[in-house]
């Protein structure tokens, strides 16, 4: 029901000329604003919830009073997770700001906006300022930032599911309490697409204390989503989508302007290159991912806004709301491993809420045929997936603490009330906090003895401030919550004094050219000079590496290309979409909307093992080729599978059955072994107190916590990775915090970052809940199948031992292959 409320004339006729009548949640949102209230508005892709965001901002301001101090203010600040995607806001809000002929004046604020702007913007500040989270906590760590946010009257956090889940939400979170502090007067005002638990996103929003009201959009068209089942033969394992290449290029000539969503950069490049081969038309198709080159995002970007291309191969650099009006059609390739993913991705596509989005999606293999069906059937259903409530990262909380003291500083006490208005530190005790601002202040019990930890100081009036100019220098150097890999900037080489092709590395005859993008170290530190690799759509040479550019030529024809992986690159699989998977495994009355050849791959699985009900876990035992398996279905996905054989070794090991290595999927796990397992006490080995001593143990000794550690170290500002004139290295950065790890374990063994990193570990690479919450429901309901052969389902997992990276035409897909027509004449002997 529309409000009863109207628009000023101004306004209403600008939306006439336009042909269009304010929606319902446009009304409801301005009106609860312009009475000062906080809100959250769930809306659809397409129904217009940034300008409904900025409508009482804009009637305010074309309406407003001097501010009070007799200088420029800031009205509204707003807030995305991407630097794009506030461009394009400040693109697209001017529209009606000049069609109206409003005074507002409206400027971006990112990490690629010019220092002499920045600090023009600080003396005169604009009316709307578009910045991101990373910025905010700049601002709030300079000097009077309190007086420079005094008049703010408005905060518009946009795409708020995104930014929320992670550190990077805990982090704006503190600074909007910050700000709630700071400007009183203030409200917060949060757009998110649909979301499972909108309560949730209430709390995270309600930093003044009162809890925003609901505005929820109503109507919608329900996306039109295919299942491409390729008639090419699909693989039982791999991502790689090559085999349904020609079928996505006929969907893409057929579209207007596609985006070709992938999971990973190393898919995007995989893709976007077989593509480009099979590109018989000469259609103009890009390549977007985050690794790129600034400079080449914006013009794929800028060509898309034109029209001008016919499809992009992207990752989720693309995802958020950004809208490319040409784009009529989305494909997704592999599964999307979450159901609010997908339906981000989908509302790409034609971007108006009262028009279907057209998608098809691609599973790359047998056993993501399930879950796109079941990702296909939440969409229709309406339902989504969703993360629960978190709790504040505390190496987050500690750089919030050094960021505020680098300002005009602050007191113990003020400071913890101001943390726990963020409801990521809400429960934040008292004790905490004081190890907290020690770890800023001296870097806890077992480092305070070193001056380089002591960043922060009280002084005689109470308040704590940066101990040295320099200290609040390095602390502003290395602002965020994101801890990407060391990257190399990609470079084409110029040949000068005559080089041959070939050269070693550091040889003065090659000079750094164009800058195609970064690539990680870790990646360029396994190839040597002459290599060949897939970058920025295009097989180039490695040359070598000067200082911290990785040189490169074009090397076109080249048919073994590696392909580059990124740490960190791959989505896990949601316990949604897990939990849908499972039940169309166990219920037969679904197999009948499944294609012909995975229903028939159900039907040879129930007569060589079994399918078991929905609350048992599956476990078989079978020899194959002088080895011995056993191999477990929990569809829990990777990470979770990953620390279940992690663990399940270590007992085994204690059990004698001498395992010898494991290997995860998403949907299963594999151990194996010189000897039979078949007579392992099942119970016993998935007994729940796997998670007690044996997960101390094997995180005592693993190199992952030593991982988790360093991000911890940094994101903390215990370890700064950018300095004053310097700039760390990847194994820089490892040494240092490898040495302070092995210290702190030594002699503090319960030191605040420690703690940190084990949370991390646990809700993140792990992900121990989720498999505790496995062990717990299968308690009792092991089903064990002892075989005399593998069985269909083990197939795929077993296509995962010992696979090599993809080169090229892939020894993998022949091997692939080979086990497929073993297989089957298994199973066939066996009707």
């Amino acid at each position: 029901m529309v409000p009863d409320f109207s628009l000023p004339t101004r306004f209403t006729d600008w939306f006439a000329g336009r042909g269009w009548s304010p929606r319902a949640h446009q009304l409801g949102l301005t009106e609860v604003a312009l009475r000062g209230e906080s809100a959250l508005l769930i809306a659809p892709t397409g129904g217009g919830k940034t300008l409904a965001g900025f409508l009482a901002s804009l009637i305010e301001l074309s309406e407003r009073p001097k501010s009070n101090s007799g200088r420029p203010a800031l009205h509204t600040l707003y807030i995305s997770p991407l630097k794009a995607l506030a461009v394009d806001v400040a693109r697209n809000l001017m529209t009606p700001v000049e069609e109206m002929g409003l005074d507002i004046r409206i400027e971006t604020r990112t990490g690629d906006t010019p220092q002499s702007k920045r600090q023009r913007q600080r003396a005169n500040p604009p009316d709307i300022l578009l910045t991101t989270p990373e910025q905010l906590a700049l601002f709030i760590a300079s000097d009077h930032a309190s007086e420079f946010f005094s008049d703010l009257k408005c905060v518009i956090i946009d795409e708020i599911h995104a930014i929320a889940p992670g550190k990077r939400g805990d982090l704006l979170s503190l600074g909007l309490a910050t700000l709630a502090n700071w400007a009183p007067a203030c409200r917060f005002v949060g757009l998110s697409a649909t979301v499972h638990d909108p309560a949730i996103l209430q709390d995270w929003l309600a930093v003044c204390g009162d809890e925003p009201r609901l505005i929820t959009a109503a109507g919608g068209v329900s996306a039109d989503v295919e299942i491409m089942v390729s008639e090419e033969r699909i693989p039982w394992a791999g991502h790689s989508g090559r085999f349904a290449v020609p079928e996505v290029y006929d969907k893409i000539k057929a579209a207007k302007m596609a985006l070709v969503f992938v999971n990973t950069r190393a898919q995007a490049e995989l893709m976007f290159q077989e593509l480009w081969n099979a590109n018989e038309d000469g259609l103009p198709i890009a390549l977007h991912h985050g690794s790129l080159a600034k400079e080449q995002r914006r013009k794929v970007e800028a060509a898309m806004a034109a029209g001008a291309l016919k499809a992009v191969v992207c990752t989720s650099t693309l995802d958020l709301g950004i809208d490319w009006g040409e784009v009529d059609l989305v494909i997704q390739m592999g599964a999307p491993k979450g159901a609010a993913r997908l339906v981000q991705r989908i509302g790409r596509a034609n971007h108006r809420m009262d028009e279907a989005s057209q998608a098809v999606l691609v599973p790359t293999n047998r056993f993501e045929i399930l879950e796109c069906r079941a990702a296909e059937a939440a969409v229709e259903a309406g339902e989504i997936d969703g993360q629960g409530a978190r709790r504040g990262a505390l190496d987050v909380l500690a750089q919030h603490v050094m960021g505020r003291a680098c300002g005009e500083g602050f007191k113990l006490d003020e400071l913890y009330d101001e943390v726990r208005r963020s409801a990521p530190y809400a429960d934040l005790n008292w004790e905490t906090w004081e190890r907290v601002v020690d770890l800023v202040a001296t870097g806890g019990y077992a480092l305070k003895t070193y001056d380089r930890f002591k960043r922060v100081v009280r002084r005689r009036d109470g308040l704590w401030s940066a101990r040295t100019r320099r200290d609040a220098q390095m602390h502003r150097m290395n602002v965020g919550a994101i801890v990407e890999a060391r990257n190399l900037s990609v470079r084409l080489a110029s040949r000068v004094g005559g080089a041959k092709a070939g050269q070693k590395t550091g040889q003065p005859a090659l000079r750094a050219g164009r800058k195609l993008g970064e690539i990680e170290e870790w990646f360029i530190s396994t190839m040597t000079p002459g290599d060949t690799f897939l970058f920025a759509g295009e097989i180039l040479r490695f040359l070598g590496v000067q200082e911290t550019d990785c040189l490169v030529m074009r090397a076109p024809g080249d048919k073994k290309p590696a392909i580059p992986s990124y740490n960190g690159g791959k989505f896990p699989l949601t316990e949604f979409l897990a939990e849908r998977v499972r039940k169309m495994i166990h219920d037969p009355a679904q197999w009948s909307a499944l294609p012909d050849t995975v229903r028939e791959w159900f039907e040879i699985q129930k007569l060589r093992s079994t399918i078991p009900a929905e609350d048992e876990l599956l476990v078989e035992t079978f020899p194959r080729a002088e080895r011995h398996y056993l191999v477990c279905y929990p569809f829990e996905g990777r990470l979770a599978h990953q620390t279940l054989g992690m663990l399940l070794t270590r007992r085994l090991e204690r059990m004698g059955a001498k395992p010898l290595g494991f290997v995860a999927s998403e949907y299963a796990m594999a151990v194996w072994a010189m000897d039979p397992m078949g007579a392992v006490d099942l119970e016993a080995l998935f007994a729940p107190d796997l998670l007690g001593d044996d997960l101390e143990e094997w995180l005592d000794e693993s190199v992952l916590m030593k991982r988790h550690f360093a991000h911890c170290a940094v994101i903390s500002g215990l370890i700064a990775r950018r300095m004053p004139g310097d700039e760390k290295t990847g194994k820089q950065v490892t040494f240092s915090t490898d040495l302070i790890y092995d210290v702190l374990r030594s002699h503090e063994p319960d030191h605040i970052l420690l703690q940190a990193a084990r949370h991390d570990a646990a809700t993140g690479f792990l992900d121990i809940r989720r498999l505790s919450d496995m062990l717990m429901r299968v308690r009792g309901k092991i089903v064990h199948k002892d075989l005399p052969k593998i069985s269909p389902f083990a197939v795929p997992v077993m296509l995962e031992v010992g696979k090599e990276p993809v080169h090229g035409a892939s020894i993998e897909e022949a091997i692939l292959r080979e086990a497929e027509d073993e297989l089957i004449r298994d199973a066939m002997g066996m009707i």
